[in-house]
């Protein structure tokens, strides 16, 4: 019998126990390094932001790690963290870990309030840039159409994700013109402390992870989480992606890091037990390929199908969305491993079965 996910997580350690940062408030998690949670309005609830202790040209100040979405409530909690946890210090950069909303929604709010540059990989500026002026993969007539191709046939969810097409600039309504890239191997000076840049792939386009190794510590944004998988999608301007060879591959880079690194992330608390933690989601990923093999044993299926294996329980759109794009992203992994063969039915739907 697999272990349930409080098992799992049992085999974690929270240094910092229970605590959790107050709205407009950090809490220390290391030397020079802040943790700031917000709310987000989704059912995955927050997202962890990062104060770094920084001195650029000679100024002293922060660099901020990823931004939250643009709303009212987000920028009024940034003012209260202003005011109450930059000792009078200004804002010297921005560095985001991905192009997805809740990390880079504020970013040029943030990079024009203080004057400052945004740091990113060249492939998330880009897809951000592209997304804030139309849409990525969330919404909008081509994402309705490929989740039909993959046996989404519910006509109100269809029109639902058809009427989705302003959902990404609505979340991050703009981007910087301008960036400083961040690419694998980067090893950025902040606070007087190298952050090496760690490249991962299948959850975003080029994700950037940042670890501090004087300090232990590792800001793994979306990479690593301590209580849920990342989730891993294909999408429609992808439509053949492996999404998760590449997160699986991606994921192998941390087990060379010490176990006893201080992980932080973007959902969740900070933890140690790093290896423990990719074993557990390598783990999560066999068995879950596992159930999709046997699914298309049984009946040659489609996305759509496979939608209950994957997640037993009820799921609204927008958690609908992003779990096709993972059952999609699995048959994929058996498609490209040569295990499967898929096929266009009549109706224009892929369905997989063995070889």
């Amino acid at each position: 019998m697999n272990p349930s996910r409080e098992q799992l997580e049992a085999r974690l350690h929270y240094p910092l126990g229970e605590a959790l940062p107050e709205p407009g408030r950090a809490l220390h998690v290391a030397p020079g390094v802040k943790w700031i949670r917000m709310a987000l309005p989704f059912a995955l609830d927050h997202i962890n932001l990062w104060l770094l202790r920084d001195r650029i040209d000679g100024r002293e100040g922060w660099t901020v790690v990823d931004c939250c979405i643009s709303h009212d409530e987000a920028k009024a909690q940034w003012e209260a963290i202003f005011a109450n946890e930059l000792e009078g210090l200004p804002v010297l950069r921005v560095i985001v870990t991905h192009m997805h909303p809740d990390h880079i929604g504020l970013a040029d709010w943030l990079c024009d309030k203080w004057a400052c540059r945004l740091w990113v990989s060249a492939t998330d500026f880009t897809m951000a840039r592209i997304g804030s002026q139309s849409t990525t993969g969330f919404g909008g007539e081509a994402a309705a159409a490929f989740f039909a191709s993959q046996g989404l046939s519910d006509p109100d969810s269809l029109a639902k994700i058809r009427g989705r097409a302003s959902y990404y600039p609505n979340l991050v309504p703009s981007v910087p013109a301008q960036y400083r890239r961040l690419y694998d191997g980067l090893q950025v000076p902040i606070g007087g402390n190298l952050w090496r840049c760690i490249s991962g792939y299948g959850h975003a386009p080029e994700h950037m992870a940042l670890h501090g190794e004087a300090l232990g510590v590792l800001i793994s944004g979306d990479m690593v989480l301590p209580r849920i998988s990342t989730n891993v999608s294909v999408y429609d301007q992808e439509p053949e992606a492996d999404s998760l060879t590449l997160f699986l591959d991606s994921i192998e880079k941390y087990l060379l890091l010490p176990e006893d690194t201080l992980v932080l992330p973007s959902h969740g608390k900070p933890f140690t037990g790093l290896h423990e933690r990719i074993r557990q989601l390598q783990d999560h990923h066999r068995d879950r390929l596992e159930e999709v093999r046997a699914a298309c044993r049984a009946k040659p299926s489609s996305a759509a199908d496979i939608l209950p294996v994957l997640f037993p329980r009820a799921l609204d759109l927008h958690q609908t969305t992003f779990a096709m794009g993972e059952a999609v992203a699995h048959l994929h992994w058996l498609w490209m491993a040569g295990e499967m063969v898929r096929e266009q039915d009549a109706a224009g739907v892929w369905r997989f079965r063995p070889v």
